[in-house]
């Protein structure tokens, strides 16, 4: 069973007057078969949650630990994690001109296996994933995120995660700038991939409207850079009625 594991987390990013803390402990636990939401306000500190599990360098990690399994993930390079199991599906994809779909992902599954998958197969293979989230098979033929609608760059990015089949998913804010068509497809994929494959699933999100297709085991409310309050789904309700008021009331 893989199980990640965020103990005590404390992170912070350089601006003008210093270091500025925006992670201010966070403990978070996600095993195999389960799906978190974590759910709060603007700069509640969701995102820098997401890229410090990933590694970006923008983000210092000043104390406490992230685990994959037993092994100690802050050690790791940003590639390293991608192939111990970790995977971000990021709020805001970035362009890559004159890459196409197709390479993009064959090169990252070769980086992720240690070997190429055989040419036959893994067309099949990305063909079929591109139908299920309604893309059409030149689609693998388009430069990476460039041209594409919101739709579309978010389906690709679950289309990754289908393929790359990766330990744990983190996904930022996947259902940012979809339309409901667009919501469903997306949240269908994260279905196929958590339940066909049993994995864990980190959904960073602003809304409810998301839930309402990827039923989350666990709810987090995240504001002020920790956890506020965990429950199960009846907490996105009592979230959709009453807002994060007065949960921020709480942490001033």
């Amino acid at each position: 069973m893989s199980t990640l594991e965020i103990n005590d987390l404390h992170v912070s990013v350089e601006t003008e007057d210093g270091p500025k803390e925006i992670l201010k402990g966070v403990t978070l636990s996600i095993k195999d078969g389960e799906t978190h939401a974590i759910m709060g306000p603007n700069g509640s500190g969701k995102s820098t949650l997401a890229y410090s599990i990933a590694g970006h360098p923008k983000y210092t990690v000043t104390s406490g630990t992230v685990h994959l399994d037993g092994e100690d993930v802050l050690e790791m390079s940003v590639d390293e994690r991608a192939r111990a199991g970790l995977f971000l599906a990021m709020q805001y994809p970035v362009e890559v001109p004159g890459v196409s779909v197709s390479n993009f992902l064959r090169t990252a599954k070769t980086a992720i296996d240690g070997e190429a998958p055989k040419l036959r197969t893994w067309v099949k293979d990305v063909n079929a994933t591109l139908e299920k989230l309604d893309l059409d098979a030149s689609f693998g033929t388009r430069s990476v995120n460039e041209g594409f609608s919101g739709g579309e760059k978010k389906r690709h990015e679950i289309a990754q995660l289908e393929l790359l089949n990766p330990k744990v998913a983190v996904l930022d804010e996947t259902d940012s700038g979809l339309d409901i068509d667009a919501l469903k497809v997306v949240s269908e994929g994260v279905n196929r991939f958590s339940e066909a494959k049993d994995k864990g699933v980190l959904l960073i999100t602003h809304y409810t409207r998301i839930l309402r297709y990827i039923k989350p085991d666990f709810v987090h409310v995240f504001v002020a850079g920790k956890v506020a309050e965990s429950g199960g789904p009846e907490l996105a309700d009592e979230l959709e009625a009453n807002g994060y008021d007065k949960y921020v009331k709480a942490a001033v």
